[in-house]
């Protein structure tokens, strides 16, 4: 990309902008539970802002274009699929999640089912979290290197320094503020970039001269089945993530909670559209360009210098905010569920470096694992980190809100394990070529099912 001291000096103050409420945020944290809940007093914007600040992230902005750029419609998924989960989870999840005044998703199944759903919680939650990570790791990598114009390198590092400036000091608060200025620049930027885009495409009528109805303007553009694992894999795995879970869990009540997942499902789903229509601009204009950068390429070429420059921030924002949030996340899991139990005499100060660690840890590893990814697919990643989430808590999770304390602990920890077995090892054991998610789910069920027909053991 070849961008001008305007577009430059605009990205950067930007960047330093939304940096700033994380790093003040550090002058309120004294504790763990301050860093990864906020002291459980988040109103329903904040708890929205650290929703939207994580999901909305490099899958959703240059991902979205980037099968756009390929396929249409169909990219529209990732948004719709997480608006669609967000507001299942404000119907049924919120309220008891927040009400249990817990920290994490494994301590939630621990109730239910013992100490051994914790240790499974925890390894299927960090292990789906960590592709995502990837995920948005890949796009950053890809637009660091572009804007900046520096080697692979420096941009790995410019990227593990820009998200500890997010949640490494600032913690759920910082990530919170971050996601609601980074939503308001998505806004005022790849909104306006759509709708130029569709303008200058001759409006409805020149995409249809432009491009076949299918599988361009169908939202099953890959196939029904590929349409409806979208779909599903979005659904098990939001309401599967600690993240967002987490988000819940900062709320200062129950009501709170549903609140902010309502507020942040409204402001998802529009926003995949914008670059689904600049993802399917650039391939009408720009065919020979690598898919991946449809939509830099779109704010840095068509939208005046200084907006271009905002709106490269907001991209860029989206993918680091994104591996922030998540890698808050991976490191609460951590600290909590596993540095805090093998490390018995730890403060609370102990605690909270562990969790501040524990993220930077995160960052550097997805950082690494890309660069042996580099040609891979955003949104495949995210995908993969869904149903890897939801195979082993979605539904021990969801019976846990529906029959509180009636399905049997060991029948609860064997679903766990039976569904982490099927998501990762299904391709190779079975003959039928179907998404993992779905045999995973189902020996959730068939575990869960004789667990309550059995009842809980007093």
């Amino acid at each position: 990309m070849k961008l001008s001291a305007v577009h430059l000096v605009s990205l950067v103050v930007t960047i330093v902008l939304t940096m700033l409420p994380g790093i003040l945020a550090a002058r309120k944290i004294k504790s763990a539970d301050d860093y990864d809940v906020g002291g459980r007093s988040a109103g329903a914007g904040l708890v929205a802002g650290s929703i939207i600040g994580t999901l909305v992230g490099g899958a959703a902005t240059v991902g979205t274009a980037q099968l756009g750029f390929t396929l249409g419609l169909t990219a529209w998924w990732f948004t719709l699929g997480s608006g669609i989960a967000l507001l299942v989870m404000a119907a049924f999840y919120a309220r008891p999640l927040r009400r249990s005044g817990l920290t994490t998703v494994a301590e939630f199944l621990v109730t239910n089912y013992g100490k051994r759903a914790g240790w499974l919680a925890t390894l299927s939650s960090s292990a789906g979290i960590f592709f995502s990570i990837v995920a948005s790791t890949l796009t950053a990598l890809h637009l660091v290197a572009g804007i900046f114009n520096v080697n692979l390198t420096t941009a790995g590092v410019l990227i593990v320094l820009i998200t500890a400036g997010f949640v490494f000091f600032g913690g759920i608060s910082g990530s919170g503020m971050a996601g609601l200025i980074k939503i308001c620049l998505i806004f005022c930027t790849i909104f306006v970039g759509g709708f130029l885009a569709f303008t200058d495409s001759g409006g409805w009528q020149g995409l249809q001269a432009a491009f076949p109805a299918h599988p361009w303007f169908s939202l099953f553009g890959r196939g029904m089945e590929d349409g409806l694992v979208s779909l599903a894999s979005m659904v098990v795995g939001v309401i599967s993530t600690q993240t967002y879970v987490q988000a819940l869990f900062s709320a200062k009540d129950s009501k709170t909670a549903a609140a902010g997942c309502v507020a942040a499902a409204v402001v998802i789903i529009p926003v995949g559209l914008p670059s689904v229509v600049i993802g399917m601009f650039m391939h009408a204009q720009h065919p020979q360009i690598s898919s991946i950068d449809a939509l830099p390429l779109y704010l840095a070429t068509y939208l005046p210098d200084w907006l271009g420059g905002v709106g490269l921030a907001a991209v860029l924002l989206s993918a680091l905010s994104s591996i922030a949030g998540l890698s808050l996340g991976i490191g609460t899991m951590l600290s909590r569920d596993i540095i805090s139990k093998l490390w018995r005499g730890a403060t609370s100060a102990n605690l909270l470096w562990a969790s501040r660690f524990s993220v930077l840890t995160a960052a550097v590893c997805a950082v690494i694992f890309v660069f042996f990814h580099l040609d891979s697919s955003v949104l495949e990643w995210n995908y993969l980190s869904m149903a890897l989430r939801g195979s082993g808590i979605f539904l021990p999770l969801t019976f846990c809100i529906f029959f509180p304390g009636r399905v049997r602990a060991s029948m609860g920890v064997a679903a766990m394990a039976a569904g982490i077995f099927a998501a990762v090892f299904w391709k190779y054991i079975s003959p039928w070529q179907i998404n993992s998610l779905f045999p995973a789910l189902f020996y959730n069920l068939i575990f869960l099912a004789i667990g309550l027909w059995w009842g809980r053991k007093e």
